[in-house]
This record gives C-alpha cells, structure tokens and sequence, in this order.
C-alpha cells in the first residue's frame, strides 16, 4: 500500500452503537465458544469477594477457576467455597505471627502468595539461595535448586502460586511452589481474533478489563485501550493525567504479575536503577511495565540522579547507575499524576505538567515520553462504569492468560513493519522524536486491535494512526510551550499528504 491509503479518511457516524442489545447478548455466547477455558464470567470475581482479600484480578480469577470452575454467575454455594478456600490459604495482614506460629510448632502451611527468590554469593562461604514471601513478613526462607531451575521467573519478578511452607532447625523452607499458569497460544490468539469484528473485539478487550463498554463513547474506549500500550510495545513510556477517581491504576494493578505498581512511599535510585552495594538489579530491569502512581506526591530520593538516569533510559534503553553496572531493558515506564480541572472537567492550568514536581517537566525528559493519555476525558470510575449484573456483556478473557498474550505480542514486529511503511508525519522537516513515538504508538494499537495483522486502511487511520498522533500531540504541545527550541517545527502533527 501507499502513503496516501493511510492519509486521513473521511470518518463515518460514531459506531458506539454499532452492537445493539441483542448483538451483546449473542457476544457471550461467542466469546465462550472461541475462547473456552479461556474466558470467564467477570461478573464471578465481584460476587466472590476475593477482590477484598487484597489480591489482583489476574490472581482471584485463577483462584475461581481452580477452587470452583464453571461459567455463568457465581452461585451461593460457590461463593461459600471460595470463601472458605480463602480463609485458610490467603494469609490477612493480622496472620503473619499466626502462620509462624503454627511453623514453630512444626506444622507444614499452605498460602497464596507472591514469592521471589535470589542468590547471595559470599567469598569463602556457600552460596545462598533465599524465598521472599513479602505477604508473611518472611525474607529468608530456604529454597531449592530444583524449584529455582523449574521456575526461573521466581529470581525474576517473583511469580503468585500456592507455597507450602515447612520449619527447619534454623529457619523456614520452601517445600512445593504451584505457580499461576496461563499458557499463551499466539498464532491461536490471532487465529481466534478473525472470528470477531472489529466492535465485538473492542467490546471484548473492555471486558476483560472489568469496563462496561456500553458506558463509553468510542474515544473514551480508545482512551482505556490505550493503557494497554506498554504491555505490547517494548520501552514505551507514558504520561497519564486526569483528576481523582478515574482508575488510572486500575488497569495496570491487575493485569499482570509482570507490571509493577508503585503507589506513594520514596522512590530511589536503587529501586528504579541497580543497587551499587549489592549489584542487584532495579525493578526497571527486572519487570515488563513500572508505573510510578501519584507521582504529583511521591517522594524521590536523590532527584537529580533519578531524572539523569531516567533520561538515558528512556532513550536507549540502557540502565546503569555512575558507570558501576549496565545493562539493556525494554520495560516500559507509565507515570500517572492527578490534576486539577474546572467545573467544565477541563485542566486548570495552562500546562498540564504544572502540577508534576519540577524536575519531571524539563523538557529534555518529557520530550523521551512517547504519549500522553488525556485522561481527564474519562469519567470517574463507578459501579456503573464497571461489569455488574446490569451489564449485557460479561463474559471476557481470564485476565492472567490475556496479560501474557499482550505481552506474547511485544516479540511480534510485524506490526512495526506496517506502521514504518504506513506512518509518514508531514511538514517541511517532522521531528524524528515525534515520527518515531506516532510509529511506536500506532503499531502497539494496531497489537492490541488488530493482532492477526488484518487492517483495512481506513481503519488503520481511525483506529491506530490518529489516537497515535493525538497521544503525541499532548506532549509535543508541553514542549512547544516549555522551550522555544521546539518551535523550529511544525505544532500540529499530521500524516503526510501525497
């Protein structure tokens, strides 16, 4: 195809209403057909109360799914076991000196939990191979070769599964570890995204997500998928701003064990980057997606250190810390930062970074954010907002499976291909910045939209092309404002015309 396939096309009438009632209803059944164990009813999550045991989405469902399997709504009876279930494997934060306890008195215990592993390496001793157990208050329980070699991603991120915990003479071991496993299919992942329209695909993505689709406009639905973006694009950083309530973090705390959310508390340069007097390796190295939540609030620790080590990961991807240690990442980087808006839930300020701390708006550093997701256009999250029982679509994707097949997508380049040959900016001299963030952004759309690589080019343009531009617009606006070196270019970024 041609430039010109992809210039900008004439829009048709909003399709927010394109699946009807009845279109809906048919769309469970379908989804359950395509899908099978795959898909779940997300109205069973809420009605199980796991939700308030403090555990994420990607974690309750597998636990439904293993305690009480089935579809439709989640009955009575089914809800007492998972309940009951819970009660004696998911630990409370009141249960930690409970379940030691019952360690010291030589029983063996069984909890849901997150757990992490690394290796101590002393001269002259034995190396050390210790289990995190972060829900227990345990930092150093045994743990084998053998469970290490057969899950690796333990001394990775750390992975959620049942552990069974026994006491020896001088501490706490690590018995058996059954791991949350969702086994992603790509070629099947694509292959089953041809049997839905474009529309029901949406609505399906929303789903799984926990939003009604039927209480969004379409931009807004764009808006919500555009978080998405980090899990299927590798390094790519984002900037989400929007006024309290809307669920900025909503998605990203329960989509994958492999995104890490950071809410309130310091943020250093040992967290973020390599700890120097350990050589252990930051969470920017160790997961796929960071997000720094409440970043108007958060308190970092040696500022300037942090926004100079950003910045040179942010544009090459290399993480290193005063010439110590280096190594190459791709995880992407959200920042997500409350702002103030009118009575007409507009931002107050003429700068939207205003309100960052000062060192986020130098321009050099914003200028390496790809997107700007404009999230003061999203409503405040509400029980209306998301799948309950008035909902007529509710059955989605299990959110562990649909986490992993997003981030199966990042090794996909074929859609980097086509948005290098469709996406050329216009202009007299496009900033490369700018053209390199619009490619970026609308071939992680066209993963999240389009995986099976089918597109038409109008909808390429509608769906991929302009959110893409318009998420860069945000931050090319800041910049414009901020530094006069930027108005050498053009304002406004748009697809060439040829």
């Amino acid at each position: 195809m041609t430039n010109t396939d992809f210039a900008p096309q004439p829009l048709s009438p909003s399709p927010v209403g394109a699946l009807d009632a009845e279109a809906l209803k048919h769309l469970n059944a379908k989804v359950t057909e395509v899908f099978r164990s795959l898909a779940i009813d997300k109205r069973r999550l809420p009605a199980s109360q796991l939700n308030k045991r403090g555990i994420p989405a990607y974690v309750a469902e597998w636990v439904l799914e293993s305690v009480v399997p089935g579809q439709g709504e989640l009955s009575q009876g089914e809800a007492t076991r998972v309940l009951e279930w819970a009660a004696r494997v998911i630990p409370g934060p009141s249960e930690q000196h409970i379940i030691k306890h019952k360690l010291a008195q030589g029983q063996t215990v069984k909890v849901l939990t997150p757990l992490q592993a690394e290796i101590q390496l002393k001269k002259g001793k034995e190396p050390e191979r210790l289990a995190q157990l972060s829900l227990l208050g345990i930092s150093d329980a045994y743990i084998s070769d053998a469970l290490l070699e057969e899950h690796p991603d333990l001394l990775r991120q750390g992975m959620w599964g049942v552990v069974e915990l026994g006491a020896l003479k001088d501490g706490v071991a690590v018995l058996s570890f059954k791991p949350m496993q969702a086994m992603v299919n790509l070629p099947l992942f694509k292959e089953a995204r041809k049997k839905f329209t474009l529309h029901e695909w949406r609505a399906l993505l929303l789903t799984t997500l926990g939003f009604d689709p039927a209480a969004f406009s379409e931009e807004q639905q764009t808006w919500l998928l555009c978080r998405l973006l980090p899990l299927v694009q590798k390094n790519m950083h984002m900037l989400e701003l929007a006024p309290k309530g809307t669920g900025k973090s909503f998605t990203y705390e329960n989509i994958s064990p492999k995104v890490r959310l950071i809410s309130g508390g310091n943020v250093s340069p040992a967290v973020l980057f390599v700890n120097n007097a350990s050589g252990t390796w930051g969470i920017l190295a160790r997961f796929k997606v960071v997000v720094l939540d409440e970043v108007q609030t958060a308190r970092f620790e040696q500022p300037e250190e942090i926004v100079g080590g950003l910045k040179g990961y942010l544009a090459n991807g290399k993480l290193t810390r005063g010439g110590l240690h280096e190594t190459a990442s791709d995880c992407g980087f959200v920042m997500l930062a409350n702002i103030t808006l009118d009575d007409q839930q507009n931002p107050v300020k003429a700068s939207l970074v205003e309100e960052l701390p000062k060192f986020l708006r130098e321009t050099a550093f914003l200028d390496r954010i790809k997107a700007l997701i404009p999230g003061w256009e999203l409503p405040k999250l509400s029980s209306k907002l998301l799948i309950g029982n008035d909902s007529l679509l509710t059955v989605g994707l299990k959110s562990d499976f649909f986490g992993d097949a997003l981030i199966a997508l990042r090794e996909d380049l074929s859609a980097e291909s086509f948005s290098a040959k469709a996406v050329q900016l216009g202009g007299d001299k496009p900033y490369r910045r700018n053209e390199e963030s619009v490619r970026a952004i609308a071939a992680g759309l066209m993963k999240i939209q389009f995986p099976h690589g089918e597109v038409e080019p109008a909808d390429f343009y509608r769906y991929c092309l302009k959110p893409a531009i318009q998420l860069r617009q945000g931050i090319w606006n800041e910049l414009y404002a901020l530094d006069g070196e930027y108005r050498q270019y053009e304002l406004r970024i748009s697809q060439a015309k040829v």
